[in-house]
């Protein structure tokens, strides 16, 4: 599941057992979440502090995506459902336009709006 949202960019996909991020098994319980830029993890776990203010947010510089945290299924639900509830806005790109230090990342907004609009028939 890919997630843009005012606090930044997430992929959010199934934990492998154990530390949950190596390859082993799925972990039905828990979920990674994953960003390309650190400030995005850190902007959404200061927005939820309840459901990931104890999650480390693991750094792997050779990945795809570098930074990384493990939360339980459950907790991220209660993310998912607080990043709904929050809307409070009509355009959302000129939503995260308004936040200072966005530029690089409301410019990948744009270029994502419009290869989607491509898609569009």
């Amino acid at each position: 599941m890919w997630l843009f949202t005012k606090h930044g960019f997430f992929s959010a996909v199934s934990a492998w057992q154990g530390d949950g991020t190596t390859h082993q098994p799925i972990d039905p319980d828990r979920v990674v979440v994953r960003a390309r830029v650190q400030s995005h993890l850190e902007a959404l776990k200061a927005r939820f502090p309840e459901q990931l203010g104890s999650c480390d947010i693991h750094v792997s510089p050779k990945r795809d995506y570098r930074y990384r945290i493990v939360v339980a299924k459950p907790d991220w639900s209660r993310v998912l459902a607080g990043l709904a509830e929050e809307l409070d806005y009509d355009n959302f790109k000129n939503e995260v336009s308004g936040h200072e230090g966005r530029t690089a990342y409301e410019k990948s907004l744009h270029q994502v709006w419009s290869v989607m609009r491509d898609l569009q028939h």
